[in-house]
């Protein structure tokens, strides 16, 4: 038996050979050459220790960003930044969706968090997040709400002016408001929907963000945070391993920002495409959710996950998310050739079912 993290997430590429991965919502180009050439450029570096403040990548990050530098930390991938946040903090209540990314739940229950609460998204409301949540965040006052926006594995975003109205809400109550925005680069309408320019008017606002998805770099691990709260950005890094973000990490990050093209490029051809793909897999009889990210959820009336790796095509099951369960799955939106194989693997898994 191994003994590293239990993975019930995406991307396990490793157990069985796999062609196309669909279980990772990673940029449909992956990885841009001058980012490979970055890590290539520094291997000479590596028999030194990183810079433990990320000085050049935090500046690269600001600019980016449009924040202050002391507004910035970063962690080994987005998934450290969540546990360090609840390390930090240790609510005793806090109010999540249902089904979201599942690393919240994990990161709160590890840093003692007795009371978990749940909004759950409903399929017969399209899963959207309602007006209701206000009064549950009224009613309950919990300590932390913490929101995905674009939600994963829904692929919806919750629209701006409620946005606007559950941090003003969260204002009021004193109520800190986790804003895990990964997947807005990856949205053309990301622009609108980030609470990046509420930053300095609240210290309880904590942004999430990674390079994992937008510029490919699952492999690399690099995340990083926003929030005007010195006081809880200092008590976070003081809980993180010296030297957590290596120098090719680093260095990469530094590259992606440099040429955010890449972005623009990804969001034409996942805007293009995942009406094209949500359309095949109604055609193929799935219960295909909307959305608008770089990736589908949907059901399915037969098991598909196991026939379809046999072919050398992985998706993700969401069997595990909380309010989902049996049938449902979630696929990224690749590059059309991609996505067609998909399609065609799939239409062969429902005709040798049948």
């Amino acid at each position: 038996m191994l003994y590293q993290t239990d993975n019930p997430h995406g991307g396990d590429l490793y157990t069985v050979p796999v062609r196309i991965d669909f279980s990772a919502n990673i940029n449909p180009y992956g990885t841009p050459e001058h980012i490979k050439q970055a890590v290539r450029d520094c291997a000479d570096e590596i028999d030194r220790y990183p810079d433990t403040y990320c000085r050049e990548l935090i500046s690269a990050i600001a600019r980016f960003e449009g924040v202050k530098k002391e507004h910035i930390l970063c962690g080994a991938g987005a998934a450290e930044v969540i546990f360090l946040f609840c390390n930090a903090l240790r609510p005793q209540k806090a109010l999540i969706l249902a089904p979201t990314f599942s690393e919240y739940e994990s990161a709160l229950t590890s840093s003692g968090c007795e009371n978990i609460l749940y909004y759950h998204l409903r399929e017969d409301r399209g899963f959207e997040i309602g007006d209701d949540i206000l009064d549950m965040i009224r009613d309950e006052c919990p300590e932390l709400v913490m929101i995905c926006n674009p939600n994963n594995p829904t692929g919806k975003l919750c629209e701006a002016s409620l946005m606007e109205r559950i941090l003003e809400l969260c204002k009021k109550k004193g109520i800190r408001l986790f804003a895990d925005e990964c997947f807005l680069d990856l949205t053309r309408e990301g622009d609108e929907y980030t609470l990046k320019g509420e930053l300095e008017s609240y210290g309880g606002l904590f942004i999430l963000k990674a390079f994992t998805k937008s510029f490919g770099m699952a492999g690399l691990r690099l995340g990083y945070c926003l929030s005007s709260d010195r006081s809880l950005l200092k008590a976070m890094s003081g809980l993180s391993q010296p030297w957590n973000i290596s120098i090719p990490a680093q260095r990469a990050g530094i590259a992606a920002l440099e040429d955010t093209s890449f972005l623009e490029k990804a969001n034409a051809v996942i805007h293009s495409e995942r009406p094209v793909l949500a359309e095949g897999l109604r055609r193929l009889g799935m219960r295909v959710i909307d959305s608008k990210a770089n990736y589908i959820l949907f059901h399915s009336p037969v098991e598909l996950k196991g026939k379809l790796l046999e072919k050398g095509i992985l998706i993700r099951s969401c069997d595990n998310y909380i309010g989902l369960g049996e049938g449902w799955y979630r696929v990224a939106v690749k590059l059309p050739e991609e996505n067609s194989e998909l399609l065609r693997c799939m239409e062969e898994v429902l005709k040798e079912k049948h």
